[in-house]
């Protein structure tokens, strides 16, 4: 079922987003002992892979659907993502953002023509303003990754660099709301060679390695994290996926995200954002047991505030 949605997917899509290149360092290849392929999806339209789940949502709406908008909760990415794929598709978008969201990704919302509600920065506060706001304007929620639309297009990222490189053998992708994860890891059972999928989040915000742990969704009391875009926590879409078809869940600390960060930025010449690095962070942390391996790692996105870099 979830090969032919993924696939269908791709080809709905196709229109709206980039395919993204693919990076290769031998430096990288030589501090990790593997032999790294990087998504790139720092070069999506909006600056992040959120691009293609927004836009995989918004299209399978009806036009009675699509004529009343659409909501979210987003402390950035996919706020901008779902306000541009909104825009293309000429529809009304309603964005509920923290208030302590980074300024940066305020003003892409603002330029993308979403419509922006401020909130409180608890997901019990951002919930319940967006609920509001589809209650009072019949816009459809869209959940920035527990909703299987947005999974499955998020998928279509690695369902790509497995089309490039066919033999990998994992496949390293950051974890916040498990959207990214989730639909990775079912593109990698389908369309991979035996490929396995691994996250890397970090210890400020590791819901996700608890829950995988313990078989149930676990919370965080604190989220003292740079990775500003792994706050959230798994839903009951993306955890059951979580559990089946991830390989495993290594947790980071925030100087290894700064290490690796700086060492995309310096090797790789691109920009990323620090939620970005948490992947490649992850892969140092460990590379001893991945040594010798063919690894795509998804790059997630390049929306950075120059103002807050941390070196």
């Amino acid at each position: 079922m979830y090969r032919k949605q993924l696939l269908d997917c791709h080809k709905r899509i196709k229109p709206y987003i980039h395919r993204t290149p693919v990076l290769t360092s031998r430096l990288m290849n030589d501090i990790t002992g593997a032999e790294l392929f990087f998504k790139c999806e720092n070069f999506q339209r909006m600056g992040a892979y959120k691009m293609r789940g927004a836009t995989n949502a918004i299209l399978l709406l009806s036009e009675e659907e699509r004529a009343k908008g659409v909501v979210t909760h987003s402390s950035g990415n996919f706020a901008q993502a779902l306000s541009l794929a909104a825009q293309s598709l000429n529809v009304k978008a309603h964005i509920v953002m923290p208030s302590n969201a980074p300024k940066v990704k305020k003003v892409a919302v603002s330029q993308y023509g979403g419509n922006i509600v401020e909130c409180d920065p608890t997901i019990e506060s951002r919930s319940f303003a967006a609920g509001k706001i589809a209650r009072e304007t019949g816009a459809t929620f869209i959940h920035p990754s527990n909703d299987m639309n947005v999974i499955i297009g998020q998928g279509t990222a690695a369902m790509e660099l497995l089309e490039d490189y066919p033999e990998l053998d994992y496949i390293f992708t950051p974890i916040g709301g498990g959207g990214l994860i989730a639909g990775t890891a079912l593109s990698a059972h389908y369309f991979g060679n035996n490929c396995k999928v691994v996250g890397g989040e970090p210890y400020e915000a590791d819901d996700a390695y608890r829950s995988f742990h313990s078989g149930k969704i676990e919370s965080n009391s604190t989220t003292n994290t740079i990775a500003d875009g792994l706050k959230t926590v798994l839903g009951d879409k993306t955890f059951p996926i979580i559990k089946k078809h991830v390989h495993d869940i290594i947790r980071v600390t925030e100087d290894e995200i700064v290490i690796a960060m700086r060492l995309i930025w310096e090797r790789l010449k691109i920009i990323v954002e620090p939620s970005s690095a948490v992947a490649l962070a992850a892969l140092i942390r460990e590379k001893d047991n991945y040594h010798g391996q063919q690894i795509g790692i998804i790059i997630s996105g390049g929306n950075v505030d120059l103002n807050q870099l941390p070196f």
